[in-house]
């Protein structure tokens, strides 16, 4: 396994952060790590790459210990913090050849990991001349000089325009080939885009472990459809197989019917019984947003 956390929690004074954590990654595995913001995300992470010692449970990075063999660990990852910590004032081989002496890298892997991470039209700039997604792609590089086979990226989109977002979410699928990556993020496009699997932690407890290729096949149908009246939720639960109606606006209501069924006809037949109009009416697949919702909205947060 490339990562490995086994009933990890974490204290800060009588405030728990974690509570007994568990989950392994496979080797060459992208997971998205998501959770509303004081889930516990970030501390998680700083336990993972050996920055900070849990308070109970352990962690292994490519079966060495975080508390045991930090050193081991730390040559293992390459981690990406959410502020990304770079020296504006100096130029961008300056700062790569600066992070090569720490991990005793060749002079050789600073131009193969610009060429890499798409560097190489700015690459004899200022950082602080550098826009956020190459300051980001700066980032991305000084995690790949060692070469590590995990990668550890908390929040590495934040703050990007759409343009940028979509260059970076390509240049991590790219590395993601060849390496495993551990994906904090809070864009939820962004996890169904990039990773194969999501891990969702909500008051340092994880929720929910899933393959999303799972989810997207998942035994649920969401209809959403549009009356011309007001109906009482109520109402459109008594309909064969719902599970549960929201009311979003207006007279448009989102069914999520607990089968695989085409339930449009039953819909069609509660508005002609009802007395009532279509005026539109189409299905959607549960994605990993509302996944996350029903997880996380509505609980109280501790963190």
């Amino acid at each position: 396994m490339s990562i490995t956390a086994r009933n990890i929690s974490k204290y800060y004074g009588r405030q728990k952060a974690l509570n007994k954590v568990s989950f392994e990654v496979g080797n060459g595995e992208i997971i998205g790590f998501l959770g509303p913001n004081g889930a516990g995300k970030s501390t998680l992470m700083k336990i993972l790459t050996g920055y900070i010692r849990p308070s109970m449970g352990e962690a292994e990075i490519q079966g060495n210990s975080v508390l045991s063999d930090r050193l081991k660990v730390q040559r293992q990852i390459g981690y990406l913090p959410e502020q990304n910590p770079l020296y504006p004032d100096q130029y961008v081989r300056e700062y790569l050849r600066f992070q090569a002496k720490i991990h005793h890298t060749s002079k050789g892997r600073i131009e193969t990991v610009i060429k890499q991470t798409g560097l190489l039209p700015e690459a004899n700039k200022k950082i602080e001349q550098l826009s956020k997604g190459y300051q980001q792609r700066l980032g991305l590089a000084a995690t790949l000089l060692h070469d590590p086979p995990v990668l550890i990226l908390d929040e590495p989109t934040t703050g990007l325009d759409p343009n940028q977002l979509s260059e970076i979410r390509e240049l991590i699928k790219s590395i993601g080939k060849e390496k495993t990556i551990f994906l904090s993020t809070h864009i939820m496009r962004e996890v169904e885009a990039i990773c194969d699997r999501v891990i969702i932690i909500n008051n340092g407890e994880v929720v929910a472990d899933r393959n999303l290729e799972e989810l997207r096949e998942e035994n649920e149908q969401i209809i959403v459809v549009e009356f011309n009246f007001r109906v009482e939720k109520i109402a459109l639960e008594r309909i064969a197989k719902v599970k549960h109606v929201i009311n979003p606006q207006g007279f448009k209501y989102e069914l999520t019917f607990d089968t695989k069924k085409d339930m449009r006809p039953a819909v069609f037949d509660y508005a002609h019984d009802s007395g009532l109009k279509i005026l539109q009416l189409h299905t959607k697949n549960k994605n990993l947003e509302e996944l996350f919702r029903d997880l996380t909205q509505n609980q109280p947060q501790t963190h």
